[in-house]
């Protein structure tokens, strides 16, 4: 199948695209033309849905084609894929003439739409102040939207005119948005601000611009002397940790000043009269030279007017110039202006594109510094109209989010082409969602909606913005009162999410959800919901036809809901069961009860209320009358929580299931195995031996697919046994495992047995039985969700399935217990994973399916692991993460009683009260002389936010604390020893800032970054936190993340060809999985982030450096942007760029590179981490290389005491960090430290990996070479003191490293191991590999087709690649850190 990949547009964040002169914008997914070959598909929803999708070029990157570039692809490449082959149509190049500039030529693709040389026009430096125009060729205007392949008369060389078109009041406005953003362009307040999916990024202060180009430039000044000392703070030992260098100052942010006010003339809008002239409305400007004007916008231009502010006079003033474009208009009235914008345009267009485009989703920064509020009228209009940003410009006002979310839904998905324009469509629509979901939720807090039930309690109300429905998480009339009350409604909106995400994943067609996003903001838990057209008109007792909205007293079912849910219940492992309703009639589901089925007017099918998706999770929902087994009693289980709707998380039913079947294997092997046995002595039984698989068909197995949702990442063995059980079937002539019979993609015997053997018949209902599988033919494990849900009641037939599913929940507590948890603690003994804070350790805890409430239980088994010392930095992050969770908890409700006008002094009172050493802060409540003298009485129908009352002011550190220890021993069941700030952190080896960090990225406080801050914090003698420290309160916020699953597949299947050692087939998989998520997610996402790292990485290994460096650096500018600027991945990707920055002999860069990642190390954890070993041998090799001997002594030495605390002294890691520091020694003469050292070394190697190991005898002759130094060394000392100053010396040779071998060095600490090889040797290795790769194939012929017939190793951790084969064969290799 062929598809073209047109230009790569990039989706822009609502509200800040450019609209330029829409002809036929069409909003709403329901309305729009998606014919099968409209070109809009390919710009992707962006374009129907009146958002136009801006691709923002530089000058260098004139053409569409540089954009493929600057995301992955070359230009004219055809790659093949498993698939898909993507054929890039030939571009040519088009003159464009514009109006007072040299024509230029302009390269273009035949399937970009004429819109998309608009979008590169208002981006160009000299054209980019126009945005009302149209294109003519030969006299003929262009349409908007149609492509250029079908413009007649449009080729290579054709000239198109930019024709200036009159202006509308719309247009007029979208050119003063557009002035504004060019005049904001460097200005970095919105990052701060956390709007229009702005985000910060730091790169470009630390690689001085592009490295690209520096590249070249430095390339000849490899020892060009730099200035390698890194500031005091971050020196090994160092106890500073001060907070401002986390948002170095840009030098382009000091912004250059235009213009000192451009805002909307309070003579808006113009009157009748002067609308018949043509005046669509005036703008007041004062210039830098304070000069105060008037201007008209009219449809012809801009032009003065002879207002002022305080008479009004439409006439045209002197100088009387009529100025298509704001710009020249401006330039002409004020030489400041026309200098600096200059300037300013100049920056612009050089900035990496990467810091300039908007990110899907809103990051936020927790800290910022404290800047001047300048002027600004767009900003101002927006904050006034209520809707979202550019939606006044679109026809159909606001948008109707279900109808969107839904249609992109129902969008074809049979070929590449058509799933990835769905999968587009939909990440598109989802983002917007989320960001008009965030700013209706903002708006309900703060007051600002009006309730649609205003004469309910505060509590009670629900709001309608925007087409979003809006909901709080308190217990509205006693719904949740069986289940935990408010507590229990609080959670009951993540627990939906998470079965919204579910569904989603499943992508059944016909079943549909809610747009959903969870919104935590000031205390409070908003749900925003998209509406199911209809709903608000019925009552919802008319409205449910499937589930029950009582908690299961009135029960409904409907045969096509049936019919749909039990297509999601194989992969969401969901048993399809039956209950009593409350008139004990039996009622069939395949879902829990709480899961509602209501038809909207729309006719489609939705579920709501996907609460309890997963099974409930019995250590913590003690029954009376139920016991559990001895693994969870022993753990203190159960223990009552507070809420009742504790589930499994659906990683840890997916490992559960999969251990399961592990299991099944086992048991069915041996039992045959034993039948095998005794069954030599007669060989009757080969009658059917003849057609061995004449009885397995698939339809006759029940379970046909189960199971196959494992498959991707299970165990090696797993496929061992099944052989096994498979070898042993088939010789026995039973019929042989069928894996067709299995269904796609699993690994089931669908019918293990033939007819004619009862016997293995027997084995296998044994082995189902044993396992709890809910058929006896075949493998197939689910789940009852409504077992222990109270009210549920089931029919007297089924008790015996009830029981067993009991027993099968039992068994899921008692897994996680007794496999997950000891598993991640062994994961992290391994150092197989390195959390290095609190999110990263939740993510990881997450993956194995271990919910955050066990996080108490994970620390008591790190204290009781025998390798507890090696456990030191997750035992702190645990602690750190326990103590900000429960202070998160007692904030939330200290929120809920304070008023806005108290909130930044209520705030910097609880951050005093929980980091500050000073013992009894005072709050600062609002000042007297703003309290009117009558205190109105209260009202009842105030929003939710403003309540008023001072209680928080009384809040005392001693009783803060007091009830953090309180919160850690109910909820997490872990006994904190400590009374103070300042004893846990003696206690535990915390530090405040990374307290601060934790709790700010937890509750959206945004702290300014005084000089004070990070220094303040133990002061006796003052609080640390004014209310002036305190700068904003953002939301936290929950969404679905649509997933690109094309480019995934293609993603794994690159990362497996690199594992087998075919570089060149992975990268080239890799970069067409990067085409593809740029496809679907814009140029902006996590995963393309990963793929950019991984594709990086794979250059170096091949030795082409500039491309490492180039896609590294968007993997770090991408980190930043979408993770966080100092997010521990944004860490691992400053080291990777340093490596190659190194590599390409830029030092200096390099360093600064690794400086700044130690900074951010020191502020988001501190210095006793295992990845700070891996920081500080980076440091120190690349000081050795400049010679700074000292210096770099300091880090290597620190590298090797973590090294040893975390890897124990005999570990290879050791050896090495020995070695790197002998070498240091021996370049500063000092002998006999070296010999110490390398001898340390040699001992390891020795007792590790013997006598004969090339490592082993690599270090004895440095051993011999050292010893003969230092003798040379002795002799020549002795000399001199035998002769005195006539000695005869010969020179001591003193060698400086040459950079060869220090990045030899580097790569080896870094897992990348380079193994020369003969060419004889390569052909060899690439036979061995071929063949295993037949063998392979082979062996998977007849198993369910996937895609790669390796097994991908997950997503997770696309670094762990050696650079060839045989790097894993070389146990001396260190393990690759990736």
């Amino acid at each position: 199948m062929v598809f073209s990949a047109g230009l790569i547009s990039f989706p822009e964040a609502p509200g800040s695209t450019f609209l330029v002169g829409l002809g036929k914008a069409h909003i709403g997914l329901g309305k729009m033309h998606l014919t099968p070959n409209s070109r809009e598909q390919e710009v992707g929803c962006g374009a129907e849905l009146g958002e136009l999708t801006c691709l923002e070029l530089t000058d260098k990157q004139e053409a569409s084609l540089a954009a493929r570039q600057t995301l992955g692809g070359k230009p004219g490449e055809e790659t093949t894929g498993q698939e898909v082959i993507v054929i890039q149509d030939t571009g040519f190049s088009v003159k464009i003439l514009a109006p007072g500039i040299e024509p230029f030529s302009l390269q273009v693709s035949p399937q970009e739409m004429v819109q998309e040389i608009h979008q590169v026009l208002m981006d160009r430096e000299d054209t980019c102040h126009r945005t009302c125009f149209s294109l003519h060729l030969d006299g003929n205007m262009l349409d908007h939207f149609s492509e250029l392949r079908s413009v007649e008369g449009l080729q290579e060389g054709s000239v198109l005119r930019v024709v200036e078109e009159p202006y509308t009041v719309r247009e007029a406005r979208i050119h003063v948005r557009h002035v504004r953003d060019l005049l904001k362009s460097l200005d970095p307040s919105d990052a701060f601000n956390g709007v229009d999916c702005n985000s910060l990024s730091f790169l470009s202060v630390f690689t001085d611009g592009d490295l690209g180009d520096s590249g070249k430039r430095k390339k000849g000044l490899e020892m060009d002397p730099i200035d390698c000392t890194p500031p005091e703070y971050i020196l090994p030992g160092s106890r500073e940790r001060p907070l401002c260098p986390l948002q170095p100052q840009n030098r382009d942010w000091k912004p250059l000043q235009c213009l000192k006010v451009l805002t909307m003339s309070g003579w808006n809008p113009p009157p009748g009269n002067r609308k018949m002239h043509g005046d669509l409305m005036y703008l007041f400007v004062i210039t830098a030279e304070d000069r105060q004007v008037s201007i008209t916008a009219s449809t012809r231009g801009f032009y003065l007017n002879q207002s002022t502010a305080y008479h009004f006079n439409p006439k045209p003033a002197s100088p009387r110039f009529l100025s298509h474009s704001l710009v020249e208009l401006l330039n002409q009235i004020s030489p400041t202006f026309k200098k600096n914008f200059a300037v300013l345009q100049k920056k612009r267009v050089q900035r990496h594109p990467f810091e300039r485009i908007a990110t899907p989703f809103q990051v936020y920064s927790w800290t910022a510094p404290q800047a001047e509020h300048a002027m600004d009228c767009v900003r101002a209009e927006d904050a006034y109209t209520s809707r979202l940003g550019y939606e006044e410009h679109i026809p159909g006002q606001t948008r109707d989010w279900n109808e969107e979310l839904q249609t992109t839904r129902e969008l074809p998905r049979k070929n590449l082409p058509e799933r990835l324009l769905r999968e587009r469509a939909i990440f598109k629509v989802h983002s917007d969602f989320t960001a008009a979901a965030t700013r209706g939720a903002m708006a309900v807090i703060d007051g600002n909606v009006m309730a649609i039930n205003p004469s309910e309690e505060t509590k009670m109300q629900m709001f309608i913005w925007n087409n979003i429905f809006f909901s709080l998480g308190f217990d509205v009339r006693d719904h949740y009162k069986d289940f935990g009350g408010d507590v229990a409604a609080y959670v009951a909106p993540t627990n939906d999410l998470n079965g919204v995400r579910t569904y989603n994943a499943v992508d059944v067609e016909g079943l549909y959800t809610l747009g959903t996003v969870v919104v935590d903001y000031r205390g409070y838990r908003v749900t925003a919901q998209s509406i199911i057209p209809g709903i608000l008109e019925r009552d919802q007792e008319q409205s449910v036809i499937y589930g029950s909205i009582d908690f299961g007293k009135t029960v409904m079912s409907h045969p096509r809901y049936l019919e749909l849910l039990e297509r999601t219940s194989r992969p969401l492992k969901i048993l399809r069961h039956r209950v009593l309703n409350d008139r004990d009639e039996e009622v069939e589901l395949c879902s829990s009860v709480e899961c509602k089925g209501i038809i909207g007017n729309d006719g489609r099918h939705y579920i709501l209320d996907l609460l309890r998706t997963f099974p409930p999770d019995l250590n913590f929902l003690p029954v009376p009358g139920e016991g559990l087994p001895e693994e969870c009693t022993r753990a203190g289980f159960p223990r009552a929580h507070r809420h009742k709707l504790c589930c499994l998380r659906q990683e840890l039913v997916d490992a559960f299931v999969e251990h399961r079947y592990l299991l099944f294997m086992k048991l069915a092997a041996l039992q045959l195995m034993q039948q095998k046995a005794s069954r030599i002595d007669n060989p009757t039984s080969l009658e059917n031996g003849d057609s061995p698989s004449s009885a397995s068909k698939p339809e006759d197995s029940p379970g046909p697919e189960a199971g196959s949702e494992e498959e991707g990442g299970s165990a090696s063995g797993l496929a061992k046994v099944k052989e096994l059980a498979e070898t042993i079937a088939s010789d026995d002539g039973t019929g042989g495992v069928s894996p067709n019979g299995a269904g796609e993609g699993s690994c089931v015997p669908a019918d293990l047995v033939s007819t004619a053997d009862p016997r293995s018949r027997e084995v296998i209902r044994n082995a189902c039985k044993a396992v709890g599988s809910i058929s006896s033919t075949a493998f197939d494990v689910r789940f009852n969700p409504d077992i222990f849900s109270p009210g549920v009641r089931f029919p007297e037939s089924c008790q015996e399935e009830v029981r067993d599913q009991k027993q099968l929940l039992k068994d899921a507590a008692a897994f996680l217990l007794s496999c997950q948890i000891p598993g991640l603690v062994k994961d992290c003994i391994d150092h197989a994973v390195l959390p290095m804070d609190g999110a990263t350790l939740a993510e990881v805890m997450r993956q194995r399916g271990i919910n955050m409430r066990y996080l108490g239980k994970v620390l008591d088994m790190v204290l009781r692991s025998p390798a507890r010392d090696q456990l030191d930095h997750i035992y702190k992050i645990g602690i750190g993460e326990l103590i900000t969770r429960s202070a998160k908890h007692i904030f939330k409700t200290y929120l809920q009683g304070v008023e806005l006008s108290g909130l930044s002094a209520a705030i910097s009172h609880f951050l005093n009260c929980f980091l500050s050493s000073y013992p009894n802060p005072v709050a600062h409540l609002p000042a007297d002389e703003l309290i009117s003298k009558k205190r109105n009485r209260r009202r009842r129908n105030r929003p939710p936010g403003a309540a008023d009352n001072t209680a928080w002011a009384v809040m005392t550190p001693q009783e803060l604390w007091k009830n953090i220890c309180q919160e850690a021993k109910n909820y997490f069941d872990f006994i904190l020893e400590c009374e103070t700030v300042d004893q846990a952190v003696e206690t535990y080896g915390l530090q405040k800032i990374t307290l601060l960090r934790e709790i700010s990225l937890k509750t959206g406080i945004q702290v300014g970054m005084t000089q004070a801050t990070g220094v303040g914090f133990d002061s006796r003698h003052k609080p640390a936190f004014t209310e002036e420290d305190v700068l904003n309160i953002f939301p936290v916020v929950k969404h679905v993340n649509p997933k690109a699953s094309d480019a995934f597949h293609f993603f794994q299947s690159g990362q497996a060809k690199v594992q087998q050692g075919f570089l060149k087939e992975g990268c080239e998989l890799i970069n067409e999985a990067l085409n593809l998520f740029n496809n679907v997610y814009g140029a902006m996402h996590v995963e393309i982030c990963a793929c950019l790292r991984l594709l990086a990485r794979l250059h170096y290994i091949m030795g082409d450096y500039a491309e490492a460096l180039s896609n590294q650096q968007k993997a770090v500018l991408m980190s930043e942007r979408v993770m966080g600027i100092e997010h521990p991945n944004t860490i691992q990707e400053y080291m990777h760029l340093a490596l190659y920055c190194f590599a390409s002999s830029q030092l200096s860069t390099a360093l600064s590179l690794l400086y700044r990642a130690r900074y951010l190390t020191l502020l988001v954890f501190g210095e006793d981490h295992p990845e700070m070993a891996l920081l500080d041998n980076n440091i120190g090799l690349v000081l050795h290389g400049v010679m700074e001997y000292d210096l770099s002594l300091r880090f290597l030495e620190n590298a090797l005491a973590v090294s040893t605390k975390y890897h124990g002294p005999r570990s290879l890691k050791v050896a090495l960090s020995h070695h790197l520091v002998a070498r240091v020694y021996e370049s500063k003469a000092e002998f006999r430290s070296a010999l110490q050292h390398e001898k340390e070394g040699y001992t390891v190697y020795k007792t590790q990996l013997g006598e004969d190991h090339e490592k082993t005898k690599e270090s004895s002759e440095y051993l011999k070479c050292l010893t003969q130094q230092a003798v040379a060394l002795q002799r020549t000392m002795n000399e001199i003191y035998r002769n005195g100053s006539s000695a005869n010396i010969p020179p001591l040779k003193f060698t400086a490293p040459s950079m060869a071998s220090v990045l030899e060095q580097l790569n080896v600490i870094n897992g990348i191991l380079f193994i020369p090889l003969s060419q004889k040797d390569l052909e060899n290795l690439k036979a061995e590999v071929a063949r295993r790769h037949q063998l392979q194939e082979a062996s998977s012929r007849e198993k369910a087709e996937e895609p790669m017939a390796t097994e991908p190793e997950p997503a997770g951790a696309p670094e762990d690649v050696a650079s060839q084969p045989q790097a894993a064969k070389d146990p001396s290799s260190p393990s690759s850190q990736g």
